[in-house]
């Protein structure tokens, strides 16, 4: 489902092309953002774009195991291996069209790979569209995007 076409600005955008952002149908899991330790990643990219990097910086700080940025990379939908965790910037724009898009059903919390800090992450309510920090303990659902 294309959650968001770049707009002049945006990381990824080409004037004359179309790309944006493909959320999955269906959450991944109720997970924790972190590998049972506080790391700071370096992960603090906001803008639509930086989901990527974000992930990739996040898998590269925290190794291998069962985690937010872990379970998006894995996730294999459509056939497709290129799936991330989303921005802050980006997890906003799924929580816009998220009618169009379903499937959500973390009435709360949804993590986004954007760090605050050494102990908290961003995530974001789908409900009111809040987004607030929160402890990388904390289970929240995510929601894997990838970038066209």
């Amino acid at each position: 489902m294309i959650a968001y076409i770049y707009q002049s600005g945006d990381t990824g955008y080409v004037a004359g092309e179309q790309h944006g952002l493909i959320a999955a149908t269906e959450d991944q899991s109720e997970i924790q953002w972190w590998n049972g330790s506080y790391v700071f990643a370096g992960a603090t990219g906001t803008a639509i774009g930086t989901g990527l990097a974000n992930t990739n910086a996040i898998i590269a700080a925290q190794g291998s195991g069962s985690y937010a940025a872990s379970i998006a990379r894995d996730y294999n939908g459509g056939g497709y291996t290129d799936w991330f965790l989303p921005s802050k910037d980006e997890l906003n724009q799924l929580y816009v069209n998220s009618a169009a898009i379903g499937g959500f059903t973390g009435i709360f919390g949804y993590w986004s790979s954007t760090e605050a800090d050494v102990i908290d992450a961003w995530g974001q309510n789908v409900v009111n569209g809040v987004q607030a920090s929160g402890d990388k303990y904390g289970f929240a659902y995510v929601r894997a995007v990838r970038a066209f």
